[in-house]
């Protein structure tokens, strides 16, 4: 799921949140997403969260990316906290 912030937050533009199904995978996908955004685009993000694979944080500066394992996404409800109201997109 991607959330556009532009205007509502100083921290990035987008928040971009996904699952993997256990903390080796959330890991994983952290790990192969830095490496590409190094190759592919130069970026070096800054990361949290991999040692323990619940829950990544990689900050780019304009996209945060949040990879969470599904137990731990539910708890947290980022996209709730984010969703527009109803009227105001």
């Amino acid at each position: 799921m991607t959330i556009d912030l532009r205007g509502r937050s100083s921290v990035a533009d987008y928040m971009v949140i996904c699952s993997g199904r256990s903390s080796r995978q959330v890991a994983a996908i952290a790990e192969k997403l830095l490496e590409r955004l190094k190759a592919a685009y130069r970026i070096t993000a800054r990361s949290e969260g991999k040692e323990t694979g619940d829950w990544v944080l990689l900050d780019t500066g304009d996209v945060v990316v949040h990879v969470f394992r599904p137990e731990v996404r539910e708890f947290y409800q980022l996209e709730r906290m984010w969703q527009v109201p109803a009227g105001k997109a």
